[in-house]
């Protein structure tokens, strides 16, 4: 075999860590072959980059993701036992429980007009507060909304929405933010996993049709209830990816400074912008620098062998700023989405392949039309924004801004409140 297409004697483990989003499309820049080759965590690792290989990431002949995922990810991010870790007829039965949540008109809809409800509650208490951190405000209004929809009983917003920031926020880096997420996990699953217990024993009951009634009631492909465990774990993973928006809500603030001339078009009642705004924040910013899956087979890719069982990465920030695919890709535009559609395979913030039958992120609707309803808000509210930490340091997975974006002298025009409420 070429020596360059033999496992490198050097792990990479370390320059991902130290270098976040930037190792991978660095590492691309610096080769002519069409794969990046690393050894990561040990493994013979081949990256792919590109639309075509969106498509070969997602085919499940090619590429399974329920072994690919480590132990910490599971521990913190997604739970043991999710739906993350199924492949094939196993991983279809469970994920039809997700699409007929967080799809589909009425779904969307329901789950949005919450979290709007919450944010127009919370926004009326902010003139009279000396800041707001956008960040931590934006997760618990999320938490508020998405319990509400949900059906899920909620007692502390405050504390839960820091458990459910803390999942994400440490899933991807050793330390006390990994052991934070870890802790935070183990809370919400024994929580979770009680109420389960208490809705089978008739102690408690659920809204017929909730999430935690769809939840409660599902069964495997097996045709077995899922256990207490494995339900709150699938419960966290309806809420948790609802309140890891605040990372875009944040975004939103900080591009809108980076740009107010975008600040009056997007306070306007323009659906069509609005979603372009959404898909450019998502475009833009940085939120998953990668995903990983596993050689299911020996495979080839445009000439290069990939062996069975290599850790095959798919580059999504690389990808998203492509100047082959985006025209001046670091600079916010939101105007690009209103001259062309965001192409499946091209966008891929969230992962990209069919949500249907792979392992696209079932809630990428949701997010997009929370960004949708949120982000006029913000624009249509007027403050002041203070000296503060606005940078976003790549080299932080998942990267946010230090600050997590301070605004002072909140005012709340009248016209904003009603336009608001009138679209969400």
């Amino acid at each position: 075999m070429n020596q360059s297409r033999r496992t490198p004697l050097i792990d990479s483990s370390l320059a991902v860590l130290s270098k976040g989003y930037a190792w991978l499309p660095d590492r691309r820049r610096r080769t002519t072959a069409p794969v990046v080759r690393a050894r990561v965590m040990g493994q013979h690792t081949v990256a792919l980059h590109g639309p075509e290989a969106v498509r070969f990431f997602y085919d499940e002949r090619h590429v399974g993701r329920g072994t690919a995922l480590p132990g910490p990810v599971l521990s913190t991010l997604f739970g043991h036992g999710a739906v993350h870790t199924m492949d094939g007829q196993e991983h279809r039965v469970r994920k039809e429980m997700f699409l007929s949540l967080l799809t589909g008109p009425e779904a969307v809809a329901g789950l949005v007009e919450c979290v709007a409800g919450a944010w127009d509650e919370a926004v009326e208490s902010w003139p009279g507060r000396p800041s707001v951190v956008l960040f931590d405000e934006a997760s618990r209004v999320l938490t508020r909304g998405v319990c509400r929809w949900a059906g899920i009983p909620l007692d502390d917003a405050e504390s839960l929405a820091r458990d459910l920031v803390a999942m994400v926020d440490g899933f991807a880096t050793p330390g006390p933010r990994h052991w934070r997420a870890r802790r935070a996990r183990s809370r919400s699953e024994a929580w979770l996993g009680r109420l389960v217990e208490d809705l089978r024993d008739g102690a408690a009951t659920a809204p017929a049709g909730s999430a935690l009634d769809v939840v409660v009631r599902h069964r495997d492909a097996d045709g077995q209830l899922l256990d207490p465990h494995t339900a709150a774990v699938e419960l966290l993973n309806v809420i948790r990816p609802t309140v890891a928006v605040c990372w875009f809500v944040a975004y939103a603030g900080h591009a809108l400074r980076l740009r107010p001339d975008i600040r009056e078009r997007l306070g306007e009642d323009d659906p069509a912008y609005a979603v372009a705004f959404a898909h450019e924040l998502r475009r833009f910013y940085p939120f998953a620098p990668f995903l990983g899956g596993r050689a299911v087979t020996d495979l080839e890719w445009r000439g290069e062998p990939i062996p069975s069982g290599a850790l095959v990465l798919l580059d999504l920030y690389g990808q998203n700023h492509d100047p082959d695919l985006w025209d001046a890709p670091y600079t916010f535009d939101p105007q690009r989405f209103l001259e062309r559609p965001a192409h499946r395979d091209e966008l891929v913030p969230q992962g990209g392949g069919d949500r249907t039958t792979g392992h696209r992120c079932p809630g990428e609707d949701v997010t997009i039309a929370l960004l949708r309803a949120l982000g006029p808000r913000l624009a249509r509210l007027e403050y002041d924004v203070p000296e503060q930490d606005l940078r976003i340091p790549l080299s932080r997975i998942p990267a946010r801004i230090r600050s997590g974006f301070v605004i002072e002298a909140v005012r709340v025009p009248v016209s904003a409140l009603s336009s608001g409420r009138a679209t969400g």
